[in-house]
């Protein structure tokens, strides 16, 4: 078999996904670096909310997406998307050109949209076309492909909107990158059809609601959900507190913000990939935990370094920032969150992959998307309102990362083992996959 990177079955899917995380990356990242240096008087506030926008779309209607995943041609499903994601990206520059936040937060969203049907399509096709001990590498280089493209988008974006920003740059970009995205999705090969004889419901709720007790009743599956769901919300907690972080506390420009961004997407990016490397084509549940504590560690760690910190007198370019204490503190810190981050989600996703019948698939990664948005959305409005109340940065980050602690241990205590998942279908060859 060639590598996997070079696989007709897999390189079409794993280039589809990094041009639409570089285009969803460098928007958001763009519209955070308009808020946070042209000085919005609720700029961290918006931050989170931007985050919010972005992620909400997942919990209404990845249902949808996994109806259809399953019920048509996985790779059509996709092609149609990606198509439709070119006009999005139409709206994103017409926002950018007049610096107009509505026009841009109505962007955002409807990548959102986008994104949240494309979900259960990415993950529910991996099975398809790789035979299963190849799906912890699979996973690993989606999750490593999406974290590049972040790092790119976000240095891009940074970039991009650097002095106010302007449309000279950011425009064939974002169209350029949509329309590798949607090439990309035409050479993905057909996966047939997972329940032909599926009806794809009109009312998204009760879809929903369905799929989230239909995944409610597999202990494993659950237990998965659960799992990829803290990680999702540790993320985009991260994500949304780092650049003020950085700017307010640290004192680093632009530049700097966008070097702690880029640094975060390449660990989680290595992560994922020591994830793979130490499973060796098994699923292995204890790094899950491992990944867990480390997180809850490097979290507590970058409250307790910037605990008493006060406001930066200016903004400082890296050199300066890097050339401190607290700077490199803060950077080790969230390098190894960003590794752990990595090491947590890409054993405990394979195995939801693993788990889910070939029919039902792309509704289980559906559901599970949904419980994930349900997660992210819930955390950034709290941290919205806790902010708004007056708590600190280093506040966030030490409850964040005593949270996670608890959250591993809860792990390590229910983690399903051959011996203990919920019994498997007579034939099921899953289970002895699965690795203490």
């Amino acid at each position: 078999m060639p590598p996997l990177l070079l696989s007709r079955r897999f390189a079409p899917l794993f280039w589809c996904q990094f041009f639409a995380a570089f285009n969803d990356n460098f928007l958001k990242t763009a519209l955070v670096f308009l808020l946070l240096f042209r000085e919005h008087p609720d700029a961290e506030a918006l931050i989170t909310i931007a985050s919010a926008i972005f992620i909400a779309p997942y919990f209404f209607l990845s249902g949808l997406g996994g109806e259809l995943a399953d019920r048509y041609d996985k790779a059509r499903v996709a092609q149609v998307i990606k198509f439709v994601e070119m006009l999005v990206a139409g709206l994103a520059v017409w926002g950018y050109a007049t610096q107009s936040l509505p026009i841009l937060f109505a962007a955002l969203f409807g990548f959102g949209v986008l994104a949240s049907l494309f979900g259960p399509m990415k993950y529910g096709i991996l099975p398809d076309h790789l035979p299963r001990e190849k799906l912890p590498a699979g996973n690993a280089l989606v999750e490593g492909a999406t974290f590049v493209a972040i790092l790119l988008g976000t240095i891009v974006g940074g970039l991009a909107a650097r002095n106010g920003g302007g449309p000279f740059a950011f425009a064939p970009l974002v169209i350029g990158f949509s329309l590798a995205c949607w090439i990309s999705a035409l050479l993905i090969p057909p996966s047939g059809q997972g329940a032909p004889h599926l009806k794809v419901h009109i009312n998204i709720a009760a879809s929903t609601a369905f799929m989230i007790r239909h995944l409610r009743s597999d202990a494993r599956l659950w237990w998965g959900a659960m799992v990829t769901s803290w990680f999702w919300l540790a993320g985009i907690v991260v994500l949304s507190l780092l650049p003020p972080l950085i700017k307010t506390l640290i004192g680093g420009d632009e530049a700097t913000v966008t070097i702690y961004l880029a640094m975060f997407s390449v660990a989680v990016g290595c992560g994922s990939g020591l994830a793979a490397t130490l499973a060796r084509g098994r699923i292995v549940l204890t790094i899950t935990v491992v990944g867990g504590v480390l997180l809850g560690v490097f979290a507590i760690d970058i409250g307790l370094a910037t605990w008493g910190a006060m406001p930066a007198a200016g903004l400082r370019s890296p050199d300066v920032v890097f050339s401190s204490g607290l700077g490199i503190r803060t950077a080790v810190d969230l390098v190894g969150l960003a590794i752990a981050g990595g090491l947590f989600i890409v054993p405990a996703f394979a195995a939801v992959q693993a788990w889910s019948d070939p029919d039902y698939r792309a509704r289980n990664v559906a559901a599970v998307n949904v419980i994930n948005a349900a997660f992210m959305t819930a955390a950034t409005v709290v941290v919205a309102i806790m902010q708004k109340l007056g708590a600190t940065l280093p506040m966030l980050f030490l409850g964040l990362g005593a949270a996670t602690l608890v959250v591993a241990f809860a792990i390590w205590k229910t983690k399903p083992s051959s011996e203990l998942s919920s019994p498997a279908k007579a034939g099921d060859p899953v289970s002895a996959d699965i690795r203490d």
